[in-house]
């Protein structure tokens, strides 16, 4: 089974879309690669670069171990359309040609969580997208 180590930094990406927004579609998944992009732009204890930023942990849950979608994404096939699009969208992030959609969000989650994040609590998100709020100044 292939590993994180056998991915190289544009599927890394491409494989975190997948994983947080696949369901959401071509927005959702250029959403969730502006918050990445947005972090890259502002290195913090996230990380300076576009995988570590997707793979520092408990910071997307698509790679958390015990997620049901890590097992899904190790295994996506290239051939997949919707891989494409999220590749598409991945290689723009990367070049800091993708439009932001978030108004500069590093942060989101679900709305159908039932616990607020901590980081959330008292903050105003700046887009709301999908099924997921994002914000920024967290």
């Amino acid at each position: 089974m292939k590993t994180t180590d056998d991915i190289d930094d544009i599927g890394i990406v491409t494989c975190t879309l997948l994983g947080e927004a696949r369901g959401e579609g071509k927005q959702g998944m250029q959403a969730v690669a502006n918050a990445i992009e947005n972090r890259v732009l502002k290195p913090c204890w996230w990380g300076h670069t576009f995988r570590e930023v997707c793979l520092k942990k408990y910071q997307f849950s698509c790679w958390l171990p015990n997620d049901p979608n890590r097992g899904k994404l190790l295994k996506f096939s290239e051939l997949d359309p919707i891989y494409g699009v999220a590749e598409e969208l991945a290689r723009k992030a990367m070049a800091g040609t993708l439009n932001d959609i978030t108004n500069g969000a590093t942060h989101y989650y679900a709305k159908n969580i039932k616990d607020l994040p901590n980081w959330a609590a008292g903050k105003k998100p700046c887009a709301d997208i999908g099924h997921h709020l994002f914000f920024k100044g967290v």
